[in-house]
């Protein structure tokens, strides 16, 4: 690939051929995807439908369009500039780089026991007599970290086409086993509010809430990862973004008519986070049998384990991106820019910068299923969890509108628009959350 210029214009004797658009290229879209519908996200939306029927199935939709929207101007600005997101961040001030760095640390610690934890449940609920819960979740947390530390991005993707498979037959199964009343379904497209306390609230929650995490961002290093690193991939990465993003849209579907025909209609609650999960195998089970139980719980398992091994590998790419830039500086060597053929390369994914998130991923967080979570960490958690979003689409927005991006690749208004719908949708739910905090608690 041809040099970049600190400016993000590329230079060189040609500019890289188009790729013609194939679903044989699919991948980074459907990795994205997978691991940011994790198991609070199926969730959410389960109690969505249990609690308002099919009447907010259109802010699901709205969901998905917007994490599209998202995730293709992440890996426009990688392909576009040839620059890693956290290059382009740091050109925006050194702000930046704190905030990621607070970020990453917080928000992984808290994060690896959660989703050691979700993995472990859907285990313990198929073998109940095996060992307790946080051994399960250690042993989710184990294997996810052996897997990636001696996998490149390659191998990583299969496994997670496969437990997306998984999930896809699962939840469509489900979703045709509880038939749908598909008149009823089709009328929830229309923008209508419940007619409750906070239902604008909690739409904006369904709407930021699925599929909404971190991975958005790391979208632009497993398509460098891929070895997509030039504009000349742009269709590539364009239709893979809009199958993944469809395919969560499918999931988000079909939990939201099992939540309104299964729990809705029999005015069933189930508790909320992962738990509420294992409460729906039972019902299941008295439904259906134990052999649709039984499913349920493995496409949870699948859901919740492309979570984790998706976070172990993602953010530890982006970890590894902050660590050689860093490096870099230190050295004297400017600001020379990061780019994505040193990521697809595969050397970062056996590097110590690397490796060590992901050990800090693993084993420190295990000390959260033996202890519980510490207050106050749970609400600096939440916040910057919160925060992650809104600091993802602006930056995005001042990123693909200024110089560092070639002029033919800078925003439209379309995507413009979209990214300030966005950004504007979690500014909200991150105040809501800030303000939702117990802060005298706190202090």
């Amino acid at each position: 690939m041809a040099e970049t210029t600190g400016s993000g214009t590329a230079t060189g004797d040609a500019a890289p051929q188009p790729r013609k658009s194939s679903w044989k290229y699919i991948g980074p879209g459907i990795v994205v995807a997978a691991t940011g519908v994790g198991a609070g996200d199926l969730v959410a939306t389960l109690i969505a439908g249990s609690n308002f029927g099919y009447t907010l199935l259109w802010a699901a939709v709205i969901g998905c369009v917007v994490k599209i929207s998202l995730a293709e101007a992440a890996g426009r600005w990688h392909l576009a500039t040839g620059r890693t997101l956290f290059d382009g961040w740091a050109s925006l001030g050194r702000w930046t780089t704190w905030f990621f760095v607070v970020y990453v640390v917080i928000w992984g610690y808290v994060y690896g026991a959660a989703a050691m934890s979700s993995s472990g449940l859907p285990l313990q609920a198929l073998f109940p007599d095996v060992m307790e819960l946080k051994w399960w979740g250690i042993l989710t947390g184990i294997v996810g970290l052996v897997f990636v530390w001696f996998n490149k991005y390659a191998v990583f993707e299969k496994v997670m086409t496969v437990l997306v498979g998984i999930m896809f037959v699962v939840t469509v199964y489900l979703a045709i086993r509880v038939t749908p009343h598909l008149g009823d379904a089709f009328a929830g497209l229309l923008p209508v509010l419940p007619d409750e306390k906070d239902s604008i609230l909690n739409t904006l929650g369904l709407i930021g809430g699925v599929g909404g995490t971190i991975t958005l961002a790391a979208y632009g290093y497993w398509v460098n990862a891929k070895g997509w690193t030039n504009a000349g991939w742009m269709k590539v990465m364009r239709l893979d973004n809009r199958v993944a993003y469809i395919t969560t849209g499918i999931f988000v579907v079909a939990m939201l008519f099992v939540g309104a025909e299964l729990l809705h209609s029999a005015n069933v609650a189930i508790a909320s986070g992962d738990t509420g999960l294992v409460q729906l195998s039972g019902i299941l089970e008295k439904e259906y049998g134990d052999a649709t139980a039984k499913l349920f719980l493995i496409g949870f398992f699948a859901t919740s384990f492309t979570s984790l091994i998706g976070v172990w590998h993602g953010v530890s790419l982006m970890f590894a991106d902050f660590v050689e830039r860093y490096r870099k500086q230190r050295a004297g060597a400017g600001e020379k820019v990061l780019t994505g053929e040193e990521v697809a390369s595969g050397a970062r994914e056996k590097s110590v910068p690397f490796r060590a998130y992901l050990l800090w991923l693993t084993f420190p967080p295990m000390i959260l299923l033996f202890q519980g979570q510490p207050f106050r960490l749970i609400i600096l958690y939440g916040v910057l969890g919160a925060a992650f979003m809104p600091f993802l689409a602006l930056t995005l927005v001042w990123l693909l509108n200024s110089s560092r991006t070639p002029g033919e690749w800078r925003n439209g208004w379309l995507s413009n628009s979209m990214l300030a719908i966005a950004g504007l949708l979690f500014l909200v739910l991150c105040i809501k959350q800030i303000t939702d905090q117990d802060w005298g608690s706190f202090f």
